[in-house]
């Protein structure tokens, strides 16, 4: 297993997730604990130390079977991570309270590693405003010993995460992103590792193979990429890609079977960072995978110019994007959370004067009536 060094400590670069543990029945919420168990069994013998849970993840029962799992092995055998669950608005005026629980679910008497969960559009204002008190009271239990690093994680935009880091910066230890080869420009994860970096902070990555869909690629990928790695697996390439980046220091892969999990390991028993031209490669596939589904907005305004509504047309076409090519998923609809419904695409009139100045041609009205109607559909729970 390969280590990276964090402040004092030798953590695994890679770390287990616990959102996509084994179940039972297709239900969520029931969690074979038996599969995973044998999991973590191998996991610990293995070498991996870093274990990541949350509030929400199965249903709120992550939290209760990885923290029976772990307490079979000594406590400074592994390093435990849990999150603030801001995700949801209705946790705000709770941290005190859903933090207490969270120890007492996990049966631990402080966490190695507590984030600020999911910053993002939706949020913001409120992690930022002091009258929930969740920057002071998490500083505190810092401060006593029961949140031994604090961090965040982040799904949204590189300028949210500014406003969070010109805010809580000084007190932030690491940042976990979303970070793949197809997000690199897709969801301007570059952008993202650039800003850590000035801030000093090592990278945490979740979705390493975005949800699965980087296991396995079409044919015509998968042959350019065995053409320069003959031995590679597909699902190796993308934490490759993420060995090649010096920021990284952990990469959480959510293994939901006991088959994923020793290939990862395996993966992960030496480094084989990319060359440029493997690298490259990998560009050009993402781009050509986003391409074929993504609409080719390049950002250049002319259209919000001639919007009788004045829609931030750009902004609501990168949304779309993600939203099409991920076949639904939470990052636009939450990112809309935000936005006044005057300026959601529903609010998008149809009169075509966008259009007519787009230098890509793109069909903006029919996007937004499809985008809206997408949305209609959706439900963060």
């Amino acid at each position: 297993m390969i280590y990276k060094k964090f402040q004092d400590l030798n953590i695994s670069a890679l770390g287990m997730g616990a959102m996509r543990l084994p179940v039972i029945e297709g239900n969520d919420g029931r969690i074979d604990e038996a599969a995973a168990e044998k999991m973590t069994a191998y996991a610990m013998e293995q070498g991996i130390n870093y274990y990541d849970t949350a509030w929400g993840y199965h249903n709120g029962n992550s939290e209760i079977v990885m923290g029976r799992l772990l307490s079979k092995y000594p406590r400074d055998s592994f390093y435990l991570a849990d999150k603030f669950p801001g995700y949801d608005l209705s946790n705000m005026s709770k941290v005190e309270d859903i933090f207490e629980k969270q120890l007492e679910k996990c049966g631990v008497e402080y966490f190695d590693f507590y984030l600020f969960h999911n910053v993002c559009e939706m949020n913001i204002n409120e992690y930022l405003d002091e009258q929930y008190g969740i920057h002071k009271y998490l500083m505190e239990q810092k401060r006593n010993g029961r949140i031994r690093h604090l961090g965040f994680s982040a799904h949204g935009s590189c300028q949210v995460m500014k406003r969070f880091l010109e805010a809580y910066g000084q007190d932030m230890e690491f940042c976990q992103i979303q970070l793949n080869y197809l997000d690199w420009s897709f969801q301007d994860a570059k952008e993202k590792v650039e800003l850590l970096k000035e801030y000093g902070l090592p990278v945490w990555v979740m979705e390493p193979l975005r949800g699965g869909r980087l296991a396995s690629l079409g044919e015509e990928y998968e042959t350019r990429c065995k053409a320069l790695r003959p031995g590679e697996s597909i699902t190796a390439w993308a934490f490759r890609f993420l060995q090649t980046i010096p920021q990284v220091t952990v990469t959480l892969s959510g293994m939901s079977n006991f088959e994923q999990m020793k290939e990862n390991i395996a993966t992960f028993g030496e480094e084989k960072p990319l060359n440029t031209k493997e690298w490259d490669t990998l560009m050009e596939i993402a781009g050509q995978m986003v391409g074929r589904i993504a609409l080719p907005c390049t950002a250049c305004r002319y259209c919000t110019a001639h919007c009788p509504r004045q829609l931030e047309i750009p902004e609501l076409l990168a949304l779309y994007n993600e939203h099409c090519f991920s076949e639904g998923g939470f990052i636009a609809p939450m990112a809309l959370m935000a936005v006044p419904e005057e300026k959601q695409p529903g609010a998008c009139m149809g009169c075509r004067s966008c259009e007519k100045v787009c230098p890509q041609q793109i069909r903006i009205s029919e996007a937004m009536a499809d985008f809206s109607k997408k949305l209609s559909s959706f439900s963060l729970g």
